[in-house]
């Protein structure tokens, strides 16, 4: 470890330029480029894009949505783009270890296209899907795209085999809307340009990533913070830069903390240029420097520095819900006080945080009294009672929700129909006038108009236009009982139709309960059937989600809904 990291009591580098998942901020914006992606990747085929200035963190991005992407989705990730087309193709084959025949007569180009379609089909098969991700995809000539673009057309009578990522600078936009690439533009079915932090966020990005090395205490003044804002326009990479030579300036001069003057004399190391900072002791501040510059990169020689590996994209889904649940476990995570449905048990977990929680302020009954948030999962947990810090991924959503008793549940193609069925507050996905995409809280619903929350304000949609702008995703939660998912005639299980029989008392004050033995008996079964009519519900005497969601709408006031008295 670093001598300056054992002055301020860190644990390892916080600002270092190796692009680190485990540092990553999740502002609004990265949060809506990762909607974008899963949007793109939830597509059946086509292009994804993601662009960026240097140094705004594509890089880190992509590779966090790379650890937690789902184990049936293979990956070819490619990071050098100055090939020519066969090293691109072997490229490819080669990351998803596909095993090229030796052909006589054949060009190279031509067997690799062969094998990947080959290989495309068979797993297709087996129910997984391919992603290739090119990095600094700007230096890709138009030829290459070509290619590529080629590559999309790979696909079966029903589904496109190829899902095709690509990360680049801004002027690839412009490359792509070239008159001779408009059909590669056209295949484009999810982009985002991910823009600087602004200064808000600088200040939470800089103690965000202090805190994830260890930080116990403030170290950037105020003042310092804002200066590093107006020095680096808050680009990520050249903040880690200044951050981290305002530290070892910090150290030399035996500073505790960081202060205008020390973050002015960092950027004019290194933006080579004087910024007002003159050292009141010159020569041994820099002999200090040049010591601890050497020393650091004598340690930095010896760190483990990220890859992403073919094995750590293939990591089963079991190792990555194993993963988020021992995450919630750590600070800064998560703080809930949840009454389940089905019990009067609270499930309650502890957690000392440094940040601040979000606040609630809201009454189950009103969803529309929600916390002010500009994350909408961050509001559709706190709706339930559930009070979130941020957090990046929808897996780590998914995690948070079935840590207390929720389950999480997507619609790709719903109607606003089957959304006033289900009477759940839901995260949309609405497409802006330029294309590009935004989440939003569903939070109510009349015979006019839709209630929306995004970055803490509501603003209310008139149905038409709502329907014309929404992608027919809806993710929502619901509470199942603990016993089981699913209760159908001839099940034994005496908990489940205890659950059940309760349920039906409290709807009736006269219900008389049945002896069934804990048998789902025929008497039952009819006890369901005339339930689910009542309700509008598909009759068929099965107690499944729908049954199990109205029951406990119409048994518990606290339920979040749409439509309240429904």
């Amino acid at each position: 470890m670093s001598i300056h990291l054992q002055y301020f009591g860190l644990k390892k580098e916080p600002f270092s330029i190796v692009p680190d998942p485990s540092f990553l901020y999740p502002s609004h914006q990265h949060r809506q480029a990762v909607a974008h992606l899963k949007y793109g990747l939830d597509r059946e085929g086509g292009f994804v894009l993601l662009s960026g200035e240097v140094g705004t963190g594509k890089t880190t991005l992509t590779r966090t949505m790379l650890q937690s992407i789902p184990a049936h989705i293979r990956v070819a990730y490619v990071l050098n783009s100055k090939l020519n087309e066969t090293d691109l193709l072997a490229s490819i084959c080669d990351e998803l270890s596909i095993t090229l025949p030796t052909a006589k007569h054949l060009s190279f180009s031509k067997i690799c296209i062969d094998g990947l379609n080959q290989d495309l089909l068979e797993s297709h098969g087996k129910g997984q899907k391919t992603l290739i991700v090119v990095e600094e995809a700007q230096n890709l000539s138009d030829e290459l795209l070509e290619t590529l673009r080629l590559l999309s057309n790979l696909e079966t009578n029903t589904h496109k085999l190829l899902h095709i990522l690509l990360v680049g600078q801004p002027e690839l936009v412009e490359i792509l809307s070239k008159p001779s690439l408009r059909q590669l533009n056209q295949r484009v079915v999810s982009r985002f340009h991910l823009l600087p932090l602004d200064k808000t966020e600088v200040a939470n990005y800089i103690n965000h990533r202090l805190h994830q090395a260890g930080a116990a205490r403030p170290i950037f003044e105020p003042g310092a913070i804002n200066t590093v804002f107006n020095l680096t326009k808050g680009v990520p990479r050249l903040i880690n830069l200044v951050c981290h030579q305002a530290m070892l300036g910090a150290y030399a001069y035996n500073s505790s903390t960081i202060s205008v003057d020390l973050v002015k004399g960092a950027a004019s190391e290194i933006f080579g240029q004087t910024r007002g900072f003159v050292p009141k002791k010159p020569v041994m501040a820099m002999l200090s420097l040049a010591f601890l510059i050497l020393v650091s990169l004598g340690f930095l020689m010896f760190e483990n520095t990220y890859f992403v590996t073919q094995k750590d994209r293939n990591q089963s889904a079991e190792n990555i819900v194993e993963d988020l649940h021992t995450a919630q476990k750590k600070p800064n995570l998560i703080q809930s006080n949840v009454t389940k449905d089905s019990t009067s048990k609270d499930y309650i977990q502890n957690v000392q945080s440094t940040d601040t929680l979000i606040s609630s302020g809201i009454s189950q009954g009103n969803p529309q009294e929600v916390s002010a948030s500009d994350n909408p999962l961050v509001n559709l947990l706190d709706i339930w009672g559930i009070k979130a810090l941020a957090f990046f991924t929808t897996e780590e959503f998914i995690g948070i929700a079935q840590n207390n008793g929720l389950t999480a549940q997507r619609i790709e193609s719903a109607t606003l129909d089957e959304v006033l069925d289900l009477n759940r507050p839901g995260v949309v996905m609405i497409q802006q006038p330029d294309g590009r995409l935004e989440s939003h809280l569903l939070v109510a619903i009349n015979a006019e108009s839709v209630t929306l929350l995004s970055k803490g304000k509501s603003r209310r949609v008139e149905h038409v236009s709502f329907n014309q702008q929404w992608t027919g995703n809806f993710l929502f939660l619901w509470r199942s009982p603990d016993m089981f998912e699913l209760l159908r005639k001839g099940d034994v299980n005496k908990e489940g139709l205890s659950w059940l029989q309760t349920k039906f008392s409290q709807l009736d004050g006269s219900f008389e309960r049945l002896i069934t033995g804990g048998r789902f008996t025929d008497a039952v079964h009819k006890q369901v059937i005339v339930f689910q009519r009542e309700q509008a519900i598909n009759a068929d005497g099965i107690v499944g989600k729908k049954t199990i969601m109205r029951l406990n709408q119409l048994t518990n006031a606290k339920i979040p809904r749409l439509v309240e008295g429904n």
